[in-house]
């Protein structure tokens, strides 16, 4: 398929690199050209603008926050201005549940095609195209993607005919992430500070009772204090409990922990971890436990 990429992050480079290799047709564009001169070097063209990212079928987002999506979608000659009646727009991003409502109605009103579909993964997993993808979206739209969806992950789930569900999906699983970060990283402060060893600790934990990917591999960050470069970073931990909590107050639906985690990050980025993994929120347990960080 000819596709556009816009957003050559951690993520979307991996998943860049990743639709290149299955033979897609890709047209990438980043605010910085240099990131991504690798991908060119790979086969991909480089659009100067926007608009010449969306020449194709398909134009991809993967962008940090709501703001920086709907700059691009919403800007001068922007996404929404010059996608072809018929193409489709796909989110990969982690937005506001409002935003994914906002252009499921724009595209709409331009004759063009929505689909949310977030990654759940790190950057290690798209470049090895074993991400899990929450996709909505009308049938003839999801179908029409699935040739990229298939490429860029293991299993695809769809959450029926409204982009925003997806959008949800996404926010509820960076909370529950988020929420095993917290666990993890209370529980390994306090083996730490009884003298075990968190290494037989975590061995022990994730051959028992806690087998699922996420305890190991973040388990292992803790320990191994593995918080740089950053696989997710901090802000945008800070920004997805804040998208839980929105949503939450939006369905009167209270979640105290995700009060919790917001301070939680908010400490560690007042103590300079804006450019560290958001695991590295078990400093903030460990600091508390009077551990030396």
């Amino acid at each position: 398929m000819r596709v556009g990429f816009i957003g050559l992050g951690n993520m979307g480079v991996a998943m860049a690199a990743t639709l290149i290799k299955a033979g897609h047709e890709l047209t990438v564009y980043n605010r910085t050209p240099a990131k991504a001169e690798a991908l060119v070097d790979q086969g991909a063209r480089y659009a100067q603008t926007v608009a010449d990212a969306c020449r194709g079928e398909v134009v991809i987002t993967m962008l940090s926050d709501d703001n920086a999506l709907e700059n691009v979608v919403f800007g001068e000659n922007g996404i929404a201005t010059v996608l072809s009646p018929g193409a489709i727009h796909i989110s990969s991003s982690t937005v506001s549940v409002a935003l994914a409502d906002k252009l499921t109605a724009a595209h709409a009103a331009k004759g063009q095609k929505f689909v949310a579909a977030p990654v759940f993964g790190r950057p290690e997993a798209a470049a090895a195209a074993k991400l899990f993808i929450a996709v909505a979206g009308a049938d003839d739209a999801v179908d029409a993607c699935m040739p990229i969806f298939n490429a860029l992950g293991q299993r695809t789930f769809r959450f029926g005919p409204k982009p925003s569900a997806a959008a949800l999906v996404k926010i509820s699983g960076n909370f529950l992430i988020a929420s095993v970060l917290e666990s993890l990283s209370e529980v390994l402060a306090l083996i730490g500070k009884g003298g075990l060893n968190q290494r037989e600790y975590l061995d022990f934990l994730t051959s028992t009772l806690f087998t699922a990917p996420v305890y190991k591999t973040y388990g292992g960050l803790i320990i191994e204090k593995k918080f740089q470069p950053a696989g997710f970073a901090a802000p945008l931990g800070l920004k997805d409990v804040r998208l839980a909590l929105s949503a939450g107050e939006n369905l009167r639906v209270p979640l105290p922990l995700a009060s919790l985690l917001r301070d939680r990050f908010l400490t560690l980025l007042a103590r300079g971890g804006e450019s560290l993994d958001w695991s590295a929120i078990a400093q903030v347990a460990a600091a508390d436990s009077g551990q030396t960080v």
